[in-house]
This record gives structure tokens, sequence and C-alpha cells, in this order.
């Protein structure tokens, strides 16, 4: 069962990630085993944005690893995707043996 961590900052980005369908019904998504939620930036906040969200695709490598973030949707624009890009390079799958893709939707709620 994986386990959302949560960051020890006063602003905490409620983070609900959504794995969206890369292939045919019969594709298998890979499993997570580490999630690493993104930060709420501070920069953000300071423009007093409250709230957005971030659609990314990740490549990950036959170990599990992530290898690289692709952004392919955000809403607002280059706010979040910075923390999203950190986060995901951290999250790690259980090993395949093969070269995958994920994606998912992490959706950002500044609660201050």
């Amino acid at each position: 069962m994986s386990k959302i961590l949560t960051p020890s900052l006063s602003r905490i980005a409620v983070v609900l990630a959504a794995a969206v369908a890369l292939a045919a019904p019969a594709y298998a998504a890979p499993k997570i085993v580490k999630k690493v939620p993104p930060e709420f930036p501070a920069e953000a906040a300071r423009q007093s944005i409250s709230q957005g969200s971030v659609r990314a695709k990740m490549n990950i490598e036959p170990d599990g690893k992530v290898s690289g973030v692709e952004i392919l949707e955000a809403e607002p624009r280059k706010v979040f995707d910075r923390a999203v890009t950190r986060a995901l390079m951290d999250w790690k799958f259980e090993p395949s043996g093969q070269k995958e893709s994920h994606e998912v939707k992490l959706v950002f709620k500044n609660e201050d």
C-alpha cells in the first residue's frame, strides 16, 4: 500500500494523484512503491495563487526509478511545474524489467 508523505511546511499542498490510462484497456499501470508530494511553492502563495493542477508524464527505468518528467498540462502555467518535477523524480515504482511511462495529475490547494 502506498503512503503519501506530508511535507513539514506551514503551507501544504493537498495532492491527489490520479493515474491516466496510457494504452489499451489491457494496459496495467506501474505499481507505485514511493510517492513524494510536491511542496506548495512559496512564490505561488506570494502571488495569491491558491490552487492549480499539473498533468505530467514520468519515464520509468526497468529498476523502477523515474528518469525524467514531462509537464503535459498545467493550470496556471509554469507555477507548479518545478515543484511537480522535483517531487516526481523521487517517486519509485515496482521494478518491471522494462522502460515504461506513467501519467499522473497532481492537484494543489493551499489550505492557509
